[in-house]
C-alpha cells in the first residue's frame, strides 16, 4: 500500500499505459492543500454552476496514446476542469485551445463543454504538470515536485510516437523541461530560457526514439488574452509550427 507521499513515485511507475496511468493518478491525495482546496470548491460551486456535480478530483490527461503532439499547461481550473473532470474544459482558456485545435485540423468540435461533448483529437494530447487545481491559480514548488511523477510517466509512455511539445506559460516551462528530462530526454544546462516562440530540441538520452521539439507559447489565460500579450493568431503559429514538426497535417487558414 503506497502512503499519500510516495503514493504518485509508486503509482505512476507501475502504469504501463496511458489508461493504467490515468486511474491510478485520479486517486491521489499526495497534497493536502490541493485536495481541500479542490473538494471545498466543488462544495461551494459557482452560482453559474450550481446544478453541477463537480469533477473535484486530478484531472488527467486527454487524448490518444499514441499522440505526435503534446500540450501541456499549468494546472486545471477551479470552476474548469475541477468542473468537468477534462484537461482543458469549461473555462475561457480551454475554449481558445479546442477552437484553435478544431482550426488546424487537429480537434473534432469547435466548442467543448463537458466529457460527453463528442470531443476527440487527433494526434495531439493534452495535459499539465500539476493535476489538481490550486487556490489563486498558483501551485507551490513542492506541490509541483510531488505531481511530476505523473507527467514524467505520461510522457515516458508517450516517447514512441510524440516528436514535439508545446508548453503554455513558464512555470510550465520549467515544470515541464524536469518532467521531460526524467521520462529520458537530455535537457542542456543552463536549461532553455522560456518566451514565446522558444524553441529547442531534446535528444533521447538513451537513444532510443527520436528527438523532441519543444515549443514556448505564452499561456492561454484569460489575463494574457484579454491584455493582448497572446492573440489568436499567435497561438495558432505555435501550435501549427508544432504539429507541422510533429508530422500531423494541419488545415492553415486562408491570410486574411
Amino acid at each position: 500500500m503506497c502512503t499519500a507521499d510516495d503514493y504518485p513515485v509508486r503509482a505512476a511507475a507501475r502504469s504501463r499505459t496511458l489508461a493504467e496511468l490515468d486511474g491510478r493518478l485520479v486517486m491521489c491525495r499526495a497534497c493536502p492543500r490541493l485536495v481541500e482546496w479542490r473538494e471545498e470548491t466543488a462544495r461551494i460551486k459557482r452560482p453559474a454552476f450550481r446544478d453541477w456535480e463537480y469533477w473535484a478530483r486530478p484531472v488527467p490527461g486527454f487524448g490518444p496514446s499514441d499522440a505526435a503532439l503534446a500540450v501541456t499547461g499549468l494546472a486545471p481550473a477551479a470552476h474548469g476542469a475541477n468542473r468537468t473532470g477534462r484537461m482543458f474544459t469549461g473555462d475561457q482558456a480551454g475554449d481558445l485551445l479546442y477552437a484553435t485545435l478544431y482550426e488546424l485540423g487537429l480537434a473534432s468540435r469547435s466548442t467543448v463543454t463537458d466529457p460527453a461533448d463528442g470531443l476527440e483529437l487527433y494526434g495531439v494530447r493534452v495535459t499539465s504538470p500539476v493535476h489538481c487545481a490550486p487556490p489563486a491559480n498558483r501551485p507551490t514548488p513542492g506541490e509541483r515536485d510531488t505531481c511530476r511523477p505523473w507527467l514524467a510517466r505520461e510522457l515516458r509512455l508517450l516517447r514512441p510516437t510524440v516528436r514535439s511539445a508545446v508548453v503554455l506559460g513558464g512555470f510550465g516551462w520549467q515544470a515541464a523541461l524536469a518532467a521531460l528530462e526524467r521520462a529520458g530526454w537530455r535537457v542542456p544546462r543552463p536549461r532553455p530560457v522560456f518566451g514565446h516562440g522558444a524553441r529547442t530540441v531534446l535528444e533521447p538520452a538513451d537513444g532510443a526514439g527520436g528527438p523532441l521539439t519543444v515549443f514556448g507559447c505564452y499561456h492561454v489565460s484569460r489575463r494574457n488574452v484579454f491584455t493582448g500579450r497572446l492573440t489568436p493568431a499567435m497561438l495558432r503559429e505555435v501550435l501549427a509550427g508544432a504539429a507541422e514538426t510533429a508530422g500531423l497535417r494541419v488545415v492553415r487558414p486562408e491570410p486574411e
